[in-house]
This record gives C-alpha cells, structure tokens and sequence, in this order.
C-alpha cells in the first residue's frame, strides 16, 4: 500500500518502526512478564512525536486535512508488530480523543487535545460494564445533574489504560429510563473526587497495557465536560468505534506481520532430514497462505483509513466492522499457524510468537467481538437486499 502513502506519512510509518525496533523489541517480553505499564516506552514516543499523528494543527497535532485514521493505523501497525500490549498506550490514547475531536466544543479540544499531542496526558474510553459489553443499551452507570455538575455513579471494567491515563471520555445514563437513548458522554479528569481506579486485570495476552476498572462514588463532573448534548452519548460511542476499528483492524495487521517475520526466520534457520525447512512444500504453502492474508488485510484496512481521511464517512460502520474481523481473524489464523510452524519452540516463551499468539485473541473481542460486528455487517446487507427488491 505504499502508493497510498503521503511523504509526510512515509515518515511517521520510520518513525514507529524505529521506536519499535529499537526500543520496545528488548523490552517486550520483560514487560509481557511483569504486566507492568511501559511510560519508559511513552516518553520515547512522545519525543519522536506521534501522540500528535492523530490530532489536528489546530490543536498541536500533525492532521492538517482528514481524521488523521491512516496515521493511527500507521503507529498501531509498526508498533503491534513488536508488542501489541505496548502499542495500546498510543491507540488507547486515539480511542479516548475520539469523541473530543468528533463532539467537543472549541473549548473543551483546546483544553485536552494539546497535552495528547504531546504524550504529556494519555486518554482511555469508558463505555463497558459488567452487565453492559456487547449489548451497551444496558449501561447502569448514571449521571445526576446537581446546579453546574453531575453526579456520577457506577462501575466501567475491562478500560484500556484505565489508571494510567488522565483523560477519560465516560458514557453514562442522564435519563435512566429512556435505555440507550437516556446516554450522555462526559470528559472526566483524573483526580475528580469520587473517581477512582478498582481492579487491574490480569491477562491472557496485551499484558503490557493495563486494563482496570473506573469507579464513580457521587464523582463530581463539571456541566462543562459534557460532550455533545444529553441524551448523545450512545451515538458519541457508536461513531467513535466506527473510526476506531480500523485501528483495531491495524494492531491485529501488526501482530500478524510480526508473526510472520519470525516464522520465516525460524524457517530459514531451522533444519530437518538435512536442509532448511522452508524448502518444504508443505510449509511454503502455509507461509503462502500467512503472507496473502495479511496482504488482503492490509489492503482492506488502509483503502477504507484513506476513504476517511478524504471525508467519507457515511453509512461506513459495516466496512469498519469488515476490517476488524478480516483482521482479527487473519490475526488469529496467521498466530496460531506460527506457533505450529515453530513446533515446540513456538510453544515456549523463548520465543515471541507464542506471545503473538496471546496477544491476537483479544482483537477478535475488544470494540465489539466478531459475532457482534457480523451482525453489523448482516444488517447492512439487509437494508442493501431491500434497496434491490424496490
């Protein structure tokens, strides 16, 4: 997909390779272990600059026309392919500036976008709760107007970056008995009194980003950080996931391509009956099928990150949906394929894409699971049939 890549953007694409590469490679498996937060990781991604690749001039960023969505796909992809638990501090970041760049005031993006821009605060998405994951209509989480704040209640679990970052965009219920439609979206700032951090996860894979829970005990939130209108907040988190996914759909691309590459030089390397065994026909195939799927993916990703970016962004929640679940499953597919290619090797934590493999898992759930985005795209094809039948 060079061809579609800007100067500018060619650029971006090094400098993510090189942090990857340099500094985050000797460090993954450390951090894998541990399950501690990479800031050392940060502070090197904030110094070459991308936090700014997905925030607008206007705001300290790097985005002069578009979303900035192929410059987040970009840094996602180059940093998933060394680890794709570290990468989440940057897409984490992406996620929770979504809705301040689709919904904020003037106010509110010139009060929280520069300091993402910078890497100086990072930001996180709080939208699933215990009882609220694929089915979002049953938030319980809710938001009280009292005179110039609300009052918010509630627990959000499974909140990538949730602790770390300071900046938190929250949906919660301001009229409980309208369901979905009862939903509003709030900027929340850590240090609010009443807002606290309960459980961190402990995970099977992205064990370098830290997953935790957002408590509200009568957290007090300025009128002022709401975003849009009340009632708005469903749809603020639907179209931020519809620009998001292809973020996703990014972090699974790298998370196979790092597969791959480690898969052929084990191949090259490795030897059986007197020769390496990338000379068997069997295996060619199966590296054929790996490098072909991810070639798919990456066309599909980046052809509908650069539609984005040109400004068409209508009715195009079914091919963000196509691009999460070609790409987590390729993900998934290309992983598993490269763990059985290294044989016992690829079973042990000696080497990286038993990891990988780990990692891929929850592309194919976070953001909505795969079933769910299916549904999207069988809905699509619904109203798509009924157009035909007139």
């Amino acid at each position: 997909m060079e061809h579609l890549l800007t100067e500018e953007q060619r650029a971006i694409r090094d400098l993510a390779r090189m942090i990857a590469e340099e500094k985050v490679k000797p460090i993954r498996a450390k951090y894998d272990e541990e399950g501690t937060f990479p800031w050392d990781i940060v502070r090197e991604m904030a110094k070459v600059d991308l936090f700014r690749v997905c925030v607008p001039v206007a705001y300290d960023g790097l985005v002069e026309t578009g979303l900035g969505i192929t410059n987040m796909c970009i840094v996602t992809e180059e940093l998933s392919k060394a680890c794709a638990g570290i990468a989440l501090a940057f897409a984490g970041t992406a996620l929770g500036a979504f809705p301040i760049l689709l919904y904020g005031t003037e106010e509110q993006k010139q009060k929280y976008l520069p300091p993402m821009a910078a890497g100086e605060k990072l930001a996180a998405f709080g939208l699933t709760e215990s009882m609220a994951g694929s089915d979002a209509g049953s938030l319980r989480t809710t938001a009280r107007r009292d005179g110039d704040h609300y009052i918010l209640n509630g627990t959000k679990v499974f909140i990538t970056n949730g602790g770390e970052a300071d900046i938190y965009t929250t949906v919660a219920l301001t009229q409980p008995e309208k369901g979905a439609r009862g939903a509003s979206c709030f900027i929340i700032e850590k240090g609010t009194p009443g807002f606290s951090f309960g459980k961190k996860e402990n995970k099977m894979g992205i064990r370098a980003s830290v997953t935790s829970e957002l408590v509200f005990e009568n957290a007090r939130v300025p009128v002022a950080n709401l975003l849009g209108r009340e009632g708005q907040g469903f749809i603020v988190a639907m179209r931020t996931f519809d620009l998001s996914r292809p973020g996703v759909a990014a972090q699974a691309l790298g998370i196979a391509e790092g597969a791959l590459e480690e898969t052929l030089k084990y191949a090259h390397q490795r030897h059986q009956f007197g020769k390496s065994i990338l000379s068997f026909q069997g295996v060619q195939w199966m590296l054929a099928d790996m490098a072909t799927q991810i070639e798919a993916t990456r066309a599909l990703i980046y052809g509908l990150a650069d539609r984005m970016d040109k400004g068409d962004t209508k009715d195009i929640g079914h091919l963000s949906a196509m691009a999460k679940v070609f790409a987590s499953d390729t993900a998934m597919k290309v992983t598993t394929d490269a763990v059985q290619l290294l044989g016992g090797y690829g079973y042990m934590t000696e080497y990286p894409v038993e990891k990988m493999m780990r990692d891929a898992k929850i592309t194919q759930i976070y953001e909505g699971t795969n079933q769910i985005q299916r549904n999207v795209i069988g809905s699509q094809l619904v109203r798509d049939a009924a157009k035909l039948a007139r």
